[in-house]
């Protein structure tokens, strides 16, 4: 394996879960030259890719379903955010959960439907239907916490997103 390629290998090691364009402007290497390596990896089954709600993110063989699920949505900093108040917060409203992060409504919803697809976080309705955000996996979920740390680029990204939903929601009022 030559030394471009052993960089990219490590790098998904280090950071399972990293998207494509995530993986580049780390390694600071042209996506061309990215995407080739990733192909050889890729049939090496040294790596495994798969496209998540828009992104293609890569990972280590030995990283099972739940966790490449789990990974591929925490790095995003919004649905990373829900996870963290959970683990340090307990089952919370979403309205809550909202206000204590800032977020609009269908901004929260979005990241919740995908991490209630996962099996991240589940809804409890209780006898008059109020839902609860639960983690289903505390322990696993913190472990997967500690190796995310967002870049400088997805929190623009997501940032952006909310300026956006927040100028849309004073707009309508």
């Amino acid at each position: 394996m030559n030394g471009t390629r052993r960089r990219v290998a490590r790098c998904v090691r280090a950071t399972p879960g990293i998207h494509f364009n995530e993986l580049v402007r780390t390694l600071d290497l042209a996506p061309g030259q990215v995407q080739y390596h990733l192909k050889r990896l890729i049939a090496a089954e040294s790596v495994v890719d798969e496209q998540r709600y828009g992104r293609t993110h890569y990972f280590t063989p030995e990283i099972d379903d739940w966790e490449r699920g789990a990974l591929s949505l925490i790095r995003r900093e919004t649905a990373g955010d829900v996870v963290a108040v959970l683990h340090d917060r307990g089952p919370t409203s979403p309205g809550a959960l909202a206000e204590r992060l800032d977020v609009a409504r269908s901004t929260l919803e979005w990241h919740l439907d995908h991490l209630v697809e996962q099996d991240v976080v589940r809804k409890d309705r209780d006898e008059r239907n109020h839902v609860t955000l639960v983690l289903t996996r505390p322990d696993e979920t913190a472990a997967l916490l500690r190796t995310v740390q967002p870049s400088t680029a997805s929190r623009m990204v997501d940032r952006f997103t909310r300026l956006a939903d927040h100028l849309l929601d004073d707009s309508g009022r």
